[in-house]
């Protein structure tokens, strides 16, 4: 079940929200466990049971690290450290057979080993990813003692499995919201700005993602050979509005429901394609995984630390997961280490640039993001290549039909999506206007409405509603 579904829309969300209000505050939590698993097996049937699974292993195994001997401090954090390391093995362990196996496999018979293994597909569960990391980094800080263990199964349960982030993240931390699992609030204000958060992640989802995403797939679909020069930039400029407004707007969406149940999940993304390095991009963009990497692989590694060489290969290392995380292909692991490769070049060549060629870091941060994209968005590695030759080989292509779909209204989505991938709202507010009428909360209801009877034409009226984090 996808946020950006009509069942969802108009069955599952009134109905949780309705009796989730309705019931006693001991009762809530409960229930939310109960929907969020169920919102899991609408899609995923059986899977669930390996979500189920890994609420009671890391349940158990908090309890285990945190778990007092009345012997020496010594032994305690010996104990502790043996648990920490089996717990973060069982979570690896599960999510590289469900989401690296037959990667793993491939790649091994290309260097012609052999197996007596069956070669039936293994099922990738949606947003193992997410929920592996978000348990992995729960035993972390308990074994930290950033915060205490939790003691009552279904209150973890709720943590690694609560609906809003689980199939697309951000990745919430376990010391950002147990409190809030333990005892929350939810007033007018805050519904409210839930609400309106997750209209606005439903109309860049669905409004500009989908309009954008529909161009760039017809235009992945055809050949190499087949691609010239201009329906190379219109596929990788559409696929990067895409990627970008779907995440972001998936994210807005999580955001939006966690404040409708007293949730204050944090912000995923911060405008990054205004940034003008990739250090400042990772900054931006995927916030909560950039964050997840820096705490809880690059510092644990040494960070910058050490000597320059050591830093250098702890930051390839962060990289190369980084693109292993998105997906069990090599296509992403390049993507990875190209963007790596480009945060060791800042790392070693500062340049300051006057006043008035400022402009050329952001020009140089979007041509690295956007044949990056290519990296990412290709099925192989020969492909991207031929594909970003395409962007400067200026040649006419032999495929050109998906020019067609550039008329008044895609054009107008694209140059929308530009737009609202820099900071105008902020823009806005620091303007100051003084007309009651703009500042009134009316008006800013009026246009939400609109935005959300908008969305569900286009809704109704389209086919194409993708989820692409099906590889995460």
């Amino acid at each position: 079940m996808l946020f950006n579904s009509l069942i969802f829309l108009f069955a599952f969300l009134p109905l949780v929200l309705g009796i989730y209000f309705l019931l006693q505050n001991k009762l809530r939590n409960i229930f939310l466990l109960v929907a969020s698993l169920v919102f899991y097996a609408w899609g995923e049937g059986d899977m669930v049971v390996i979500m189920i699974f890994s609420i009671c292993l890391n349940y158990v195994f908090g309890l285990l690290i945190n778990t007092e001997f009345p012997l020496n401090n010594h032994f305690r954090k010996k104990w502790g450290g043996v648990m920490l390391l089996i717990g973060i093995a069982i979570n690896l362990s599960i999510l590289i057979y469900y989401k690296y196996f037959t990667f793993i496999l491939n790649n091994l018979h290309s260097l012609d080993f052999e197996f007596s293994i069956s070669e039936d597909t293994i099922l990738l569960p949606i947003g193992i990813s997410f929920f592996t990391f978000q348990s992995i980094s729960y035993l972390v800080d308990v074994y930290r003692k950033t915060v205490p263990a939790q003691k009552n199964l279904l209150d973890l349960g709720l943590y690694i499995s609560l609906f809003p982030q689980l199939i697309a993240g951000p990745i919430v931390r376990y010391e950002d919201i147990y409190k809030e699992i333990k005892s929350r609030t939810v007033d007018r204000e805050g519904f409210s700005e839930g609400i309106l958060k997750f209209i606005r992640g439903l109309a860049k989802k669905v409004i500009i993602a989908n309009n954008v995403g529909l161009i760039a797939d017809k235009a992945f679909a055809i050949p190499a050979a087949d691609l010239g020069t201009s329906v190379s930039w219109v596929a990788i400029i559409c696929y990067s509005l895409q990627i970008y407004f779907d995440f972001s707007g998936y994210s807005d969406m999580a955001i939006g429901l966690g404040r409708m149940f007293g949730f204050n999940i944090k912000e995923n993304f911060m405008h990054p394609y205004k940034s003008t390095s990739v250090k400042e991009f990772w900054r931006r963009w995927h916030i909560s995984l950039s964050t997840w990497f820096r705490d809880y692989l690059y510092i644990p590694l040494g960070g910058s630390r050490g000597s320059k060489l050591r830093t250098y290969i702890n930051l390839i290392i962060v990289f190369f997961i980084t693109g292993l995380w998105h997906g069990a292909s090599w296509s992403f692991v390049v993507w990875g280490l190209f963007h790596g490769s480009f945060l060791l070049i800042e790392r070693s060549f500062k340049i300051q640039l006057p006043v008035y060629l400022r402009f050329l870091n952001h020009l140089y941060l979007l041509l690295v993001v956007l044949i990056g994209w290519v990296l990412f968005r290709s099925d192989t590695l020969e492909y991207a290549i031929q594909f970003i030759g395409h962007l400067f080989d200026f040649s006419s292509g032999v495929d050109n039909y998906v020019l067609v779909y550039l008329n008044y209204y895609t054009l107008l989505i694209i140059f929308l999506g530009i737009l609202f991938s820099m900071p105008v709202r902020e823009r806005i507010k620091k303007m100051g206007f003084k007309w009651n009428f703009l500042n009134s909360h009316i008006l800013t209801y009026l246009i939400h409405i609109g935005l959300f009877v908008y969305t569900i034409f286009e809704l109704l009226q389209s086919n194409y509603n993708p989820f692409i984090y099906f590889r995460f």
